[in-house]
């Protein structure tokens, strides 16, 4: 198998961290300026050219959730990523979303208006952000209060979303101290061998964060 990714990429953390998990055997396909080639073959998978990508012999899926999806049903390994019991299965993709949607969305919001030109910028749209970010920080908290892992005591999809989502959450809009659990569980993902060599790899490319990487993590 082939993953075309960056190790700066959040998207691209998410379907790295299941692959590390279960050490499942691929090559990883760096993107970048001094790849160009390689682009080049990604972007003839995919002409929309959002990584990361995965291709498995002839199959070729893309959107990290849909890469652990496959993993979890074509590769599977000690670690379940979407778990037999439907109810938690379906807990488990709802979490996900929750993730991607409300956590790793508004965060990008801050990143773009840094991104552009003055005159371009967006503050109305920083601000909303904001507040979905305070918002979704203290239903998450209240969420965890109890468990382990997103959807309570095993590794899942859930906390491959998590993990990018709030590692660079954070850095944009700190979570507050008064939610303690979801800074535990914060701590708790970056602590785990496969979170925590996603954040390792990536440490060479932090100059690239426009709104300056932060001293810690």
């Amino acid at each position: 198998m082939d993953l075309f990714g960056h190790p700066f990429s959040s998207y691209t953390w998410k379907a790295l961290i299941p692959l590390y998990e279960n050490g499942t055997p691929f090559e990883f396909r760096m993107l970048g300026p001094d790849n160009p080639e390689t682009f080049a073959e990604f972007a003839g998978l995919w002409p929309i050219a959002k990584f990361p990508l995965l291709k498995d012999g002839r199959t070729v899926i893309f959107e990290a959730t849909a890469i652990i999806e496959h993993l979890a049903a074509f590769h599977p390994g000690d670690v379940a990523f979407i778990p037999s019991d439907p109810a938690l299965a379906v807990e488990t993709r709802m979490l996900d979303r929750v993730f991607d949607n409300y956590v790793m969305t508004p965060l990008q919001a801050f990143v773009d208006h840094e991104l552009r030109p003055a005159e371009d910028r967006d503050p109305i749209g920083v601000d909303k952000a904001r507040r979905t970010l305070d918002t979704i920080y203290g239903w998450l908290d209240s969420r965890l209060d109890g468990r382990e892992w997103a959807n309570g005591n095993d590794f899942s999809l859930a906390d491959c979303a998590a993990a990018p989502s709030l590692f660079y959450a954070d850095w944009v809009h700190p979570i507050d101290t008064t939610h303690a659990n979801l800074r535990a569980y914060r701590a708790r993902l970056l602590a785990r061998p496969s979170v925590a060599r996603t954040v390792d790899e990536a440490r060479p490319y932090r100059a690239l964060f426009p709104l300056g990487a932060p001293d810690r993590d």
